[in-house]
């Protein structure tokens, strides 16, 4: 089972998790000895995810073949911009998390700099957010509201759905930011891949269902 062990400081030249922190440092051992809990749960989560999408996707299709009345909606360029930001903080994410294993190996003397770089995903997946909840209240500036007509509840249910998943990926950036700032350090190197792949999902689902709505709506 993935733990964490502090140790003494000593010398080596393995390179990997397991060498030690600077001696200023209250260190600790980052291990995976065996698949945690959360790395068999993110997966399960992932797939569950992936099928309600699926759903939501196959429903839609079958609704606009038979709707008579069925509205066209653009896409607004605030949801292109949006898409930006949210693959801006896959890159932010992915640097954090090579910033914290070289931590972890004694390559930086300080946290902060794994820190700011997840302080800027979390800052931009607030942004997103944000900007989702922008374009829904241009859309309901142009009159398009959840019931005015099927296409409209469909692009609703998607974009919200996907920016609730989006907050609970926030959350767990909240925990892994928090663990990270401990004097004893107390992340586990499952639980911030864990968060990473969560993350780099939301991405791609984005992508897939702007591209659905794009073509369909």
């Amino acid at each position: 089972m993935s733990t964490l062990v502090q140790e003494q400081p000593r010398v080596g030249n393995s390179g990997g998790l397991q060498d030690l922190f600077p001696p200023d440092e209250k260190l600790v051992d980052l291990r995976d000895r065996s698949p945690e809990p959360s790395r068999t749960g993110i997966w399960v989560g992932l797939a569950a995810i992936t099928m309600t999408f699926a759903v939501f996707t196959s429903a839609m299709i079958v609704s606009q073949g038979s709707a008579v009345n069925w509205l066209h909606i653009p896409i607004l360029r605030i949801f292109f911009v949006n898409t930006f930001v949210l693959m801006v903080s896959s890159v932010t994410l992915e640097i954090a998390r090579r910033r914290v294993a070289a931590f972890a190996r004694g390559q930086n003397s300080t946290r902060s700099i794994p820190m700011t770089w997840l302080f800027a995903t979390l800052i931009l997946g607030l942004l997103f957010v944000a900007g989702q909840y922008l374009g829904w209240l241009r859309l309901r500036s142009a009159g398009l509201y959840l019931a005015t007509n099927l296409s409209s509840s469909f692009f609703y249910v998607f974009t919200v759905a996907h920016a609730m998943h989006v907050l609970g990926g926030l959350m767990a950036l909240i925990v892994v930011i928090r663990r990270l700032s401990q004097p004893v350090l107390s992340l586990r190197k499952s639980t911030l891949d864990s968060t990473s792949y969560y993350w780099h999902f939301m991405g791609i689902l984005w992508l897939y269902l702007l591209s659905v709505l794009w073509m369909k709506l």
